[in-house]
């Protein structure tokens, strides 16, 4: 599809400042945000009808929508102080293990994704971002002081490349989706970076990539339609920037590692700063 390059400047940067907007009502709207990822369980016909195709893209959305409502009950449990037994569950630290195996099992299904698609050092940079997640529960927490926001204090240097690796999953995987998926990525690691607090890249990412996905589901043809990329695809970028995210990921290993044995991660990871709005 022959799209202007203002069409792609225009709608991508409308798509981002969306996508922020997004992130900062579901978070401080918590309730507004439950009630609405459930309500989106009401859009599965669409789903159905060509929306989502694949065992990928199926494994995708359930593995985003699901999680996501479910992070909706643990934030009201925990803002709330809600009692019962029911409540009561969702304030143990094992809902952060869970969250924390939901961000593993996203990057996983990825990574045997660009296994098969011969993107070996793409792959391997996947692989190493699960390794160096940082752990739960003690570097995880649902916020009692600041509308229930999920907490997880990943680095500067994780976040960067978390983003790189997906991007270039995505341009392997999907050329045609890449400007539109490029966004969300964006709006993810813009949001911690202007409201300067990288432990909130996760729950930006946890909202970025879900109303994507439901959009996506929704509309079919709306990204194409607005910002097809499939023109931009060039088999030798995509080897090279496999390569480029493994070698800059090699040494964040070893410093993330350094940090865990020496003990420094407490400082470096919550880079001792107090939690504010």
């Amino acid at each position: 599809m022959d799209i202007p390059a203002w069409q792609y400047g225009v709608s991508m940067i409308g798509y981002i400042v969306l996508l922020l907007i997004v992130v900062s009502i579901m978070r401080k709207h918590y309730k507004f945000a439950h009630w609405f990822w459930i309500a989106s369980l009401l859009t599965f016909p669409l789903w159905l009808m060509g929306g989502v195709e694949g065992w990928f893209r199926w494994a995708k959305i359930l593995s985003v929508i699901l999680p996501t409502i479910f992070v909706g009950f643990i934030r009201i449990a925990n803002y709330e102080k809600r009692k019962g037994p029911f409540w009561n569950g969702l304030q143990k630290d094992w809902v952060l293990w869970f969250v924390y195996g939901v961000l593993f099992l996203n990057i996983m299904e990825a990574t045997i994704k660009d296994f098969t698609m011969g993107n070996t050092f793409n792959a391997l940079t996947g692989l190493l971002l699960c390794i160096t997640i940082p752990f739960a529960p003690k570097y995880w927490k649902i916020s009692t002081e600041s509308h229930g926001d999920l907490i997880a204090y990943t680095t500067i240097g994780w976040n960067f490349l978390y983003t790189t690796w997906n991007a270039a999953f995505v341009y392997a995987e999907s050329p045609k989706f890449f400007a539109s998926s490029l966004c969300i990525l964006l709006a993810a690691e813009l949001y911690p970076i202007i409201k300067r607090r990288p432990e909130l890249y996760i729950i930006a990412r946890v909202y970025t990539l879900a109303a994507h996905l439901l959009l996506r589901a929704c509309f079919v043809n709306l990204f194409p339609t607005l910002m097809d990329a499939s023109s931009w695809y060039n088999a030798d970028v995509m080897n090279y920037w496999g390569i480029i995210n493994f070698i800059m990921i090699v040494p964040f290993v070893f410093w993330h590692m350094w940090q865990l044995h020496t003990g420094k991660a407490e400082i470096s990871f919550r880079r001792g700063r107090p939690e504010v709005n």
